[in-house]
C-alpha cells in the first residue's frame, strides 16, 4: 500500500497532509483564501538599499516589505528604472516571493522568476540546464540533461525534477512549452502593470502537494469537502489528468477522515516540544529566532546488559530516525543543531552520521547533514520555503 494525501478544512483553513496509513508524514496549513504569497510575482518598489549587508528592501503591496539579496540576484526585469546601472531606490521591478516570512523575518524575494511544473522547473533569466540529484542512474541523467539543454533559451533554463525520470520525452516537452508560455505572459503583463500589482498567483500549498507527489508513490488524494473535491478535480483535469482516478471523496459517516488517518495526533505532535521514544529516551525540539535546537536525553532508556556506550549509541540511532521524521512533519527549516548523547567510539559517531544521512533522504525538502562540530553537536540545514507547521498553527489560533 502506498501513501495517501489527505485534504480537508481545519479552522477555516485548508489542511493537507501525507500519510503512510499509520502516521502523518508531512503537513501544511493553507491560510484563508487570498492570503498566501509564496511563489507569487509582483511589481515591487525598491524602498531602501542597505550596502553593508548588500541587500535591498522591496515593497510588494501596501506595507508588505520584503528582503532582496543583492549577492546572487539575476538581471532584474524593470518596469520603471533610472538611467544608471544597478538597482536604486524608487525602481519598480518584477520580483517573486521565494520564502514566506519566518518569525520576525520579512519575506524573501528574488528577481529570478521560477515556475514549477510536475516534471520541470523553469528558471527565468538563468539559461542553464540541470537534472534532479535524486535521479542517480548515469545513463538516465545523461539523456535527461541532453533534453534539458535542448529546451533552454537565452531567456530561461530548465531543471528536470525527480518525476521526469519515468516520463516520455513528449510529455516533458509539452510541459516545458506550457511553462514557457506562462513565463512570457508574466513578462508581457509585468511591463505594463502598475506598482504593487500581483502579476502571477502561485497555486495554494494543498494543490502543490498533489503536483509534487512522486509518481507511483501516492495511491490516493482524499477529501471530505465537496468544494475542495471540485477544486482538486478541476486542477487534476487540467494539469494531471493521468491522476484523476486517484481522487476519492470520503463520505463514510461511520468514521471521519480525522479518525481514520489520525490527523489530530499529527497536529498535536507538531505542537509538542518533548517527544518520547520507544526505548524510554526522549528528544526535545526548541525553535529559536536563529536556529532550531534538538536535545537527545537518555531518560529511562539506560537498562539491560549492554555497556553504557553501546546503549548511548542505540539511543542516538533511534533518536536520529525520529528526528528525521519530526523535521519533515513539522517542516522545520534553516539551521538545525542536534545535541546527541556523547559517544567515545569514533566508529559509533561515523555510523550515526551515515545513518542520519539515510534517514533524511526520503524528505522532499532538501536536507543536508553538514558535520559534527568539535563540541559533538551535529549540524543540519533544511531549505526554507514555507512556514514551519508550528508557526502556521499558532497563526491560526490568533486569527
Amino acid at each position: 500500500m502506498g501513501y495517501q494525501i489527505i485534504i480537508t478544512n481545519y479552522k477555516n483553513s485548508i489542511l493537507s497532509c501525507m500519510t503512510d496509513g499509520k502516521r502523518i508524514l508531512q503537513m501544511n496549513v493553507d491560510p484563508v483564501e487570498g492570503q498566501h504569497i509564496f511563489g507569487n510575482v509582483y511589481v515591487g518598489k525598491v524602498k531602501n538599499i542597505v550596502k553593508n549587508i548588500n541587500a535591498a528592501f522591496v515593497e510588494i503591496a501596501d506595507g508588505t516589505m520584503c528582503y532582496l539579496s543583492l549577492d546572487k540576484y539575476l538581471t532584474p526585469i524593470f518596469v520603471k528604472h533610472g538611467n544608471s546601472e544597478g538597482i536604486h531606490v524608487g525602481d519598480e521591478l518584477l520580483v517573486q516571493v521565494s520564502r514566506e516570512s519566518l518569525k520576525s523575518k520579512a519575506p524573501t524575494v528574488t528577481t529570478g522568476i521560477t515556475l514549477t511544473g510536475r516534471y520541470l522547473v523553469l528558471t527565468g533569466q538563468d539559461p542553464t540546464a540541470a537534472v534532479s540529484k535524486k535521479i542517480e542512474e548515469t545513463s538516465k541523467r545523461k539523456k535527461l540533461k541532453k533534453l534539458a539543454d535542448s529546451l533552454c533559451t537565452e531567456q530561461y533554463g530548465f531543471i528536470l525534477r525527480t518525476n521526469a525520470a519515468e516520463v516520455e520525452e513528449e510529455v516533458l516537452r509539452s510541459e516545458a512549452e506550457t511553462l514557457a508560455e506562462v513565463y512570457m505572459k508574466i513578462l508581457e503583463k509585468g511591463r505594463y502593470s502598475v506598482c504593487f500589482s500581483c502579476i502571477y498567483e502561485n497555486i495554494p500549498a494543498f494543490l502543490a502537494t498533489l503536483r509534487d507527489s512522486y509518481e507511483g508513490l501516492v495511491d490516493a488524494f482524499i477529501t471530505d469537502e465537496k468544494e475542495l473535491f471540485q477544486r482538486i478535480q478541476a486542477y487534476l483535469t487540467h494539469y494531471q489528468p493521468e491522476n484523476l482516478y486517484k481522487l476519492v471523496f470520503h463520505n463514510d459517516e461511520s468514521i471521519s477522515l480525522d479518525a481514520k488517518f489520525n490527523i489530530k495526533a499529527g497536529i498535536e505532535t507538531c505542537l509538542r516540544e518533548k517527544i518520547w521514544l520507544k526505548s524510554g529516551a526522549s528528544i526535545i525540539i526548541q525553535p529559536t529566532e536563529a536556529l532550531t535546537v534538538i536535545d537527545v536525553n537518555t531518560e529511562k532508556a539506560i537498562k539491560g546488559k549492554l555497556s553504557i556506550q553501546e546503549q548511548f549509541y542505540k539511543v542516538n540511532m533511534e533518536a536520529a530516525e525520529e528526528i528525521a521524521y519530526q523535521l519533515r512533519l513539522r517542516n522545520v527549516t534553516g539551521i538545525i543543531m542536534i545535541d546527541f548523547i556523547d559517544m567515545d567510539d569514533m566508529n559509533h559517531r561515523k555510523s550515526l552520521m551515515q545513518a542520519l544521512e539515510e534517514f533524511v533522504k526520503p524528505d522532499p525538502v532538501k536536507t543536508t547533514v553538514v558535520d559534527m562540530t568539535a563540541l559533538n553537536l551535529v549540524e543540519l540545514t533544511r531549505k526554507k520555503t514555507r512556514k514551519p507547521v508550528l508557526e502556521q498553527l499558532r497563526e491560526l489560533e490568533n486569527l
